[in-house]
């Protein structure tokens, strides 16, 4: 009888509803020692970046894309600054937020997902001392977010994906130079031209 119950419990258990942000990596991730691994693409790790970096802009939620966002324990080993964790807080997720809430207000809620494009001929390995930094990551510029939304195709820009153990994480979103406020990334009708070549 008490199994019968307990197999009863558990049916009644309710279901998670709504939408949930997918890992790109094991837990713990970015705490384990990076590599020179260059990101393939069109892996898992990257099609979970594109769910929940799209589930973030249309839902105007920023803590959906926290796994796709540059994990703050990677970010204290790679820079050589006095107060990483404030840097990571503070700059980049701060930052990250107010241009999710800013794509948000341009997409809205009721637009599709086409495809991400990520210009791999300009990814470059970033080299230990360049941009402040004690240890390197591959860094590529200027992917392409392109989405349709009443029967138009449009897109904007990542600003700055770069590489943890062979994965890409989003860094800068709407700009790495900032203006003030939350910023979207080259906004344009159609495809846009992803890049240009440069950048940290």
């Amino acid at each position: 009888m008490a199994a019968a119950g307990a197999s009863s419990a558990l049916k009644a258990r309710p279901k998670p509803s709504g939408p949930a942000a997918l890992p790109l990596a094991p837990a713990g991730d970015g705490s384990r020692p990076q590599t020179q691994a260059l990101p393939p693409p069109g892996n898992a790790a990257f099609r979970h970046l594109t769910t929940d970096l799209w589930l973030a802009v249309t839902t105007g939620n920023p803590a959906f894309a926290r796994p796709a966002f540059f994990p703050e324990t990677a970010y204290a080993q790679v820079k050589a600054i006095s107060d990483q964790d404030y840097d990571w807080k503070t700059r980049l997720w701060g930052e990250f937020t107010l241009d999710v809430a800013a794509t948000h207000q341009l997409v809205g809620s009721d637009a599709s997902l086409v495809t991400v494009v990520v210009p791999a001929q300009y990814a470059t390995w970033v080299p230990v001392g360049a941009c402040y930094n004690k240890i390197g990551y591959w860094h590529v510029p200027g992917a392409r977010v392109e989405y349709r939304k009443d029967g138009q195709l449009s897109s904007f820009g990542i600003a700055s994906l770069i590489s943890w153990r062979g994965v890409w994480y989003v860094v800068h979103f709407g700009g790495v130079q900032r203006t003030g406020g939350g910023m979207v990334d080259q906004p344009t009708a159609g495809e846009g031209v992803p890049g240009p070549a440069g950048g940290c």
